[in-house]
């Protein structure tokens, strides 16, 4: 049998570490945090090849304003630990700026370039504008433990990277904040491919993956599409600045930090890729819900724990509980699924839905062939007012696929054609199922190994076996389908929207009307307190 090629992990993916070499014409940077507020210094570190560099800050969105620039900077390399992913990189503050009073909430971008060999290199990071206090009824909180979970600068990340045969997908269960961001997180070119496959394939198909094609193809990291500004929370921002919303910002590091971050603020908003939470991070939105705050998640596959050490520098996440070093010592802090039995601490619970009880859509031969979009069933909810949506309706279907990649949902079960929660995972009480879709666990290898994939269903199989061992909850049990849902509760005085999806910002992207008025919907609703009904 040939050796599995499942998660592209093939040789010629650009892997982005330092070789210091005066003619390789490198650069990168990175800053000390994620976030600031006016007035604080940033310190940014700088390694490159050439002997002068230029920095550009950017708040990015709608209409992208340059802030602050400099040229001709004195450039240098420095020598970059083989592990960097783990241990961070170590290089010294290059130059520093100071955040203007002036400059409103947002996410800015970094921008550091050089001239090599007749032509433009450039590279980016970012950091967080954080406001004094509120200053709009939205908060837009980035994922950023999500984003650092797939970032492999350095070679590794929590999927993948670590040993030398490319074909062993390795993970590195530690990982630093102290280091670039990977190509393609930060600024994608217009029409880069997204995760979810928008064609529609006849018989005899052979499952394709054009977001790591593309990645290869163009040097970008395998992980380009996997999370993060670029490809979700940056088109999420640019058609709320257009239809007049005004948003602030706070990073999850935020929450974790403080707990009361979220106070006085509407609605909190979380776009995209959402998968790795803390402790911390959750009590902080149970606590915003609870006290009657809001929660809009445009976002999808809600899964992980992980821990935050070091002074939030360094993230944790084993996913084997039994390869945790605190398994034994602290079992509810343990960095696997949330619906781990020692946890206790069931991820319906914050947000309704949960990656567990969904699963992958158009993304590579997951449902290959499925609508893309949500099948309506309970149009009366106050969610798709003004849509004209009836029961059995699908909104958001291919092309434009806002149902695929990676999707939420719950144990459910059918009564007179309505879906219902069974709650036996922990899904809240009142929670509504407004519109589900298919999904499956993963992708079933069909050609012996001899097709890369991206998903494979024995992925997800190991991880089951490792939380519950052979007590495998009958849920996981047989084929083990899920359903991607939308979603909405009640949790104390606060309401919770769910899109259950990664892919929702994709009916945004293409002005799909029935995305859209959805989302409206969402956000005047919990923008504005109106009551519930």
């Amino acid at each position: 049998m040939t050796t599995p090629r499942y998660a592209w992990s093939i040789p010629g993916f650009a892997v982005e570490r330092p070789t210091g070499t005066p003619d390789s014409g490198e650069i990168w940077c990175y800053t000390d945090r994620f976030s600031y507020t006016a007035g604080d210094e940033i310190g940014l570190r700088v390694h490159t090849t050439a002997p002068h560099y230029d920095v550009r800050v950017v708040r990015d969105g709608s209409t992208p304003v340059e802030v602050w620039s400099a040229d001709a900077l004195p450039g240098k390399a420095y020598p970059t630990p083989t592990d960097a992913y783990e241990v961070g990189c170590d290089w010294p503050v290059s130059t520093t700026f100071t955040v203007d009073p002036s400059w409103p909430s947002g996410l800015y971008l970094i921008v550091v370039g050089i001239e090599h060999q007749g032509r433009r290199v450039e590279r980016e990071h970012f950091f967080v504008v954080r406001p004094p206090r509120p200053r709009a009824p939205y908060v837009l909180v980035l994922t950023t433990s999500t984003m650092t979970a797939y970032n492999d600068w350095g070679g590794a990340n929590h999927y993948r990277g670590v040993g030398d045969d490319p074909y062993q997908d390795i993970p590195s269960p530690v990982l630093s904040t102290q280091r670039p961001v990977a190509r393609g997180m930060l600024r994608l070119p217009p029409g880069a491919p997204r995760s979810a496959n928008p064609a529609t394939p006849g018989p005899g198909y052979v499952p394709r993956h054009p977001a790591y094609e593309w990645a290869h193809a163009h040097g970008y990291s395998r992980h380009h599409a996997d999370a993060f500004w670029a490809a979700y929370e940056r088109p999420f921002v640019v058609w709320a600045e257009q239809h007049g919303y005004e948003l602030d910002y706070l990073t999850q590091h935020d929450l974790h930090e403080d707990h009361s971050a979220l106070d006085g603020y509407a609605c909190a908003v979380f776009v995209g890729h959402d998968e790795y939470w803390t402790w911390e991070m959750r009590d902080a939105v149970d606590q915003f819900v609870e006290g009657g705050g809001n929660a809009a998640r445009f976002a999808g596959n809600y899964i992980w724990q992980v821990r935050l050490e070091d002074d939030g520098t360094t993230q944790v996440c084993y996913k084997d509980p039994a390869t945790d070093p605190l398994r034994h010592i602290d079992p509810r802090r343990t960095t696997t699924a949330w619906d781990a039995p020692f946890i206790d601490r069931p991820g319906a619970r914050t947000f309704g839905l949960t990656g567990l009880g969904g699963g992958y859509n158009r993304y590579g031969a997951a449902t290959p062939r499925s609508t893309g979009g949500f099948t309506v069933y309970r149009p009366g909810h106050w969610a798709l007012k003004d849509t004209d949506l009836y029961y059995g309706d699908v909104f958001g279907s291919a092309p434009t696929c806002i149902a695929a990649f990676e999707l939420d949902g719950v144990d459910y079960t059918f009564r007179r054609g309505l879906p219902y929660p069974t709650h036996v995972d922990g899904a809240p009480d009142g929670l509504e199922i407004i519109a589900m879709t298919p999904a499956v666990v993963g992708e079933v290898d069909r050609w012996r190994g001899e097709v890369p994939l991206g998903a494979p269903r024995e992925e997800a199989v190991g991880h089951m076996q490792a939380l519950w061992g052979d007590d495998v909850p009958d849920r996981f049990q047989g084929e083990f389908h899920g359903a991607g849902m939308v979603a909405a509760f009640t949790r104390g005085a606060g309401q919770v929207f769910n899109a259950g999806t990664t892919e929702w910002v994709s009916g945004l992207i293409h002005r799909d009307p029935f995305t859209e008025q959805i989302t409206h919907n969402v956000l005047r609703r919990f923008g504005a307190g109106e009551e519930r009904t």
